[in-house]
């Protein structure tokens, strides 16, 4: 009896201990219905649609000085380096997907965004690994692997982006 309780639980161990080598699925909507798959990996995020280009992502919020003020700059450095750089911003003050659509659309942001709703998984995930407190605007940088090799909180300077991108590039 003793020995089948011992081998109980080593293997209950063991299943626990494989379960949490798993990746959480971070999969998420974008405001045009379209899902990106995303997985936790050990240094960043593993974003298959993303794979090879550097990863800007960017919690905003709608009603933020700064992260308003932050918009027309991440438009010019997709738009300059659309094929290698994706920006991807996750609304965090409340928006719903509607309000979202016609805040875009207004802006003219040509980089994927979702609302806090639709990306809660990759929210929750982020603010575990990165210990964020919920400040905005917060940036985590990705190289063309998806590892993370940047994260602040407060607006960064357009020049500092593109000095960041053009080193996480090569």
């Amino acid at each position: 009896m003793k020995k089948m309780l011992t081998l109980f639980f080593i293997i209950v161990s063991l299943g626990t201990w494989s379960y949490a080598e798993e990746q959480p699925d971070l999969s998420f909507k974008d405001i045009n219905g379209t899902t990106v798959q995303a997985k936790g990996a050990d240094q960043g995020l593993d974003i298959p649609s993303l794979k090879g280009k550097v990863v800007f992502l960017e919690f905003f919020g709608h009603k933020c000085p700064p992260c308003l003020k932050s918009i027309p700059h991440l438009i010019e450095l997709q738009e300059k380096y659309k094929d290698k750089l994706a920006i991807v911003s996750v609304e965090v003050q409340g928006m719903n997907e509607e309000e979202l659509k016609d805040f875009v659309s207004q802006k003219g942001i040509n980089y994927t965004v979702s609302t806090e709703k639709n990306a809660r998984m990759l929210v929750n995930y982020i603010a575990v690994r990165a210990e964020w407190s919920g400040s905005i605007p917060f940036m985590v940088a990705m190289d063309t692997k998806g590892d993370v090799q940047f994260v602040q909180a407060g607006m960064i300077p357009q020049d500092y982006l593109e000095n960041l991108f053009n080193q996480l590039s090569k």
